[in-house]
């Protein structure tokens, strides 16, 4: 009789020999469409429609007589749609509330040809561009996939004061903080007088209130770093600082400094929170790879940034069980504007970027036309922090479009990742118009097809549209394909949320990966049931909000089902007892049938990821795999 190893590597090896052959798309970037206008930021809205976001500029798309600097881009037919804004969304931030609407926070003055300023008082529409002004601007949208939603940019939902790269983070009520940021603009946050050191919340709750944080860190704090912890407070760094921010009570609790190099814009690190998982208590441990070394007073333009090294380091923390920062595997080569996508396998996606420069654009006589970056960097990763240390980078694939300043990234439902932007440039610059730059404004879509991509998806029933803080479990069917004929497989299965994140300037504002505690039972047709929990009653693990819930079976990742996390509202929201799952069992036919004895017992550990037991007839034989203890 085969060990039972030997057993599930044969079946494991049949099943991939017997899966049809699909298209080679896997590690690949294809070119599918255009973006209308160019990414500066951009978010999933639905299954369907990626939104786009960019500073007013000249593009060549128009709405209602004037350049679009916003679009909705279809993912069936890879084609755009124009939208409206109002005011001039410079370097806006972005965030999803807990009602599914999204917010789109700030911005700058209204500009003419070239990003020139308009004059103070030519600031609502007179401009060739017809843009407002829009530091003070909140602009919100209500995503839809029969186009007839648009951006509602009111005057009267406007924040108290301006806001140049702010920061915005959803919170437990669904409600969104939006932190720092400055009045006018430049490289960094130069002078005190336009530095904005406040907090506010959309919607609003009282005044802004001062961040000392945002007062010592200058002037390296523009889109400062911020992810709601479990615990409910704030983890924020910028400059070379980091602070937890128990933002309930207003109380800043300074922790040491981030090793290496600055992480935060314009040194612009590629950020991500690792997947919170039953196993590790969904803990957030946050990493950061790339950046630039410079002190505080070295962030001026007299000098040629655009040829001075990226950093290389990558290091991570878990603020809310240990202060102290790690060093993490080093990038291959330094790079600045890196992107970090999660994957709902596990991974990180790391995209985007340069070996040389920092973010930002100007007329120095040493920039690169206007770039302050140069050597574009075109090799993606993926970073796998289940793997030992010195193991976690591996190659992914090579673009070849320069994706620098003002580029963005978001994972889609299918599992791949949506890739768009890249505008070094004070306005739209062309190769026809402009033949002396180098870096010009990019419309290119490009799909990164991961390598998982090839594989035939598993096509569970029974997915979810509604995620609930507590309450009863649910199950979800997956048959004996969608187990790639390896009944065992179903211990090998993953139900994941991913909050895809408001993308912009190498972030991706609210970007989680959460797996939520489950059990099976092996049904004799070799499929099996996944039980699987709500998530924990803590709305802090996961802000409430929509997202995309995937299966995972054995490294691949289903088509994801859109959810609602939460109740689907801005305000506290309901949280249940904890989920309580049932044992997991396997059949004693599918025990039969590999010749693997009796059906014993099975249990589920705290974490509900089971160890099962078995007992086989005739011998004792104890073994790891895949999760399962064999006794």
């Amino acid at each position: 009789m085969l060990s039972p190893s030997t057993l599930l590597h044969a079946l494991s090896f049949a099943a991939l020999a017997a899966l049809p052959a699909q298209a080679q798309l896997a590690n690949t970037f294809q070119y599918v469409g255009l973006s209308g206008v160019s990414a500066q930021q951009m978010f999933l809205g639905t299954l369907n429609k990626v939104y786009i976001v960019d500073k007013t500029e000249k593009n060549n798309a128009t709405v209602n007589g004037h350049p679009a600097w916003a679009s909705e881009y279809d993912l069936t037919t890879n084609t755009f749609r124009t939208m409206d804004v109002l005011s001039n969304s410079f370097c806006a931030g972005g965030t999803v509330l807990g009602n599914g609407t999204w917010l789109n926070a700030g911005g700058n003055q209204a500009i003419t040809y070239g990003g020139a300023a308009m004059p103070t008082d030519q600031q609502s529409g007179q401009s060739p561009y017809a843009d407002w002004d829009g530091g003070k601007a909140v602009r919100l949208l209500d995503p839809c996939d029969d186009e007839s939603c648009n951006w509602v940019d009111d005057p009267a939902l406007y924040m108290t004061s301006r806001r140049w790269y702010p920061t915005l983070e959803t919170l437990e009520d669904g409600s969104a903080i939006i932190m720092g940021g400055c009045e006018w603009g430049g490289y960094v946050n130069y002078a005190d007088n336009q530095n904005n050191p406040t907090v506010e919340y959309f919607p609003p709750k009282g005044q802004p209130f001062t961040l000392n944080f945002l007062l010592n860190t200058m002037p390296v704090n523009l889109f400062p770093l911020v992810w709601l912890l479990p615990s409910g407070n704030l983890f924020v760094q910028a400059e070379y600082q980091a602070e937890i921010f128990d933002y309930k009570n207003k109380i800043e609790y300074p922790i040491s400094d981030i090793p290496d190099c600055v992480r935060v814009y314009p040194a612009s690190a590629g950020t991500a929170v690792f997947p919170m998982t039953p196993e590790n208590n969904w803990t957030a441990t946050i990493i950061f790879c790339g950046g630039t070394f410079l002190e505080s007073d070295q962030w001026t333009t007299d000098w040629n940034i655009s040829q001075y090294p990226a950093n290389e380091s990558c290091v991570h923390i878990s603020p809310d069980v240990d202060l102290t920062w790690y060093q993490n595997d080093p990038l291959d080569t330094g790079r600045s504007m890196g992107n970090f996508i999660n994957l709902p396998d596990g991974r990180l996606f790391y995209v985007n970027g340069a070996h040389t420069g920092t973010a930002g654009y100007g007329t120095q006589d040493w920039c690169i036309g206007e770039s302050y970056a140069d050597h574009p960097l075109y090799q993606s990763w993926y970073f796998d922090p289940t793997q030992p240390s010195g193991q976690r980078w591996s190659k992914a694939g090579v673009s070849s479009i320069p994706r620098m300043y003002h580029s963005s990234a978001s994972l889609l439902p299918d599992g791949n990742v949506i890739i768009s932007g890249s505008n070094p440039n004070a306005d739209y610059v062309d190769a026809v118009n402009n033949a002396s730059y180098t870096y010009f404004t990019q419309y290119q879509v490009e799909i990164f097809y991961p390598d998982y991509a090839d594989h035939v998806k598993p096509n569970p029933q029974g997915m979810p549209s509604n995620i609930t803080y507590g309450g009863d479990y649910f199950n979800v069917t997956l048959s004996a394909s969608d187990l790639f004929n390896s009944p065992l497989n179903i211990n090998k299965t993953r139900a994941v949320i991913m909050r895809t994140g408001f993308s912009t300037h190498t972030m991706n504002m609210g970007q989680r990966h959460v797996e939520l505690e489950t059990s099976f039972t092996t049904l004799d047709d070799g499929g099996g049931i996944l039980h699987v929990a709500q998530l924990p009653p803590s709305p802090a693990i996961l802000a409430p909000g929509p997202a995309l819930f995937f299966i995972v079976v054995d490294g691949i990742p289903s088509n994801a089902s859109w959810i609602m996390v939460g109740d689907g509202i801005i305000g506290e929201q309901t949280l249940h007892e904890r989920s309580v799952l049932p044992r997991s069992q396997i059949s004693a036919q599918i025990m039969a049938q590999y010749g693997l004895g009796s059906y014993s017992t099975a249990t589920t550990s705290a974490a509900a990821k089971s160890w099962v037991s078995w007992k086989l007839v005739g011998a004792s034989l104890m073994g790891f795999l895949g999760g399962i203890v064999l006794l």
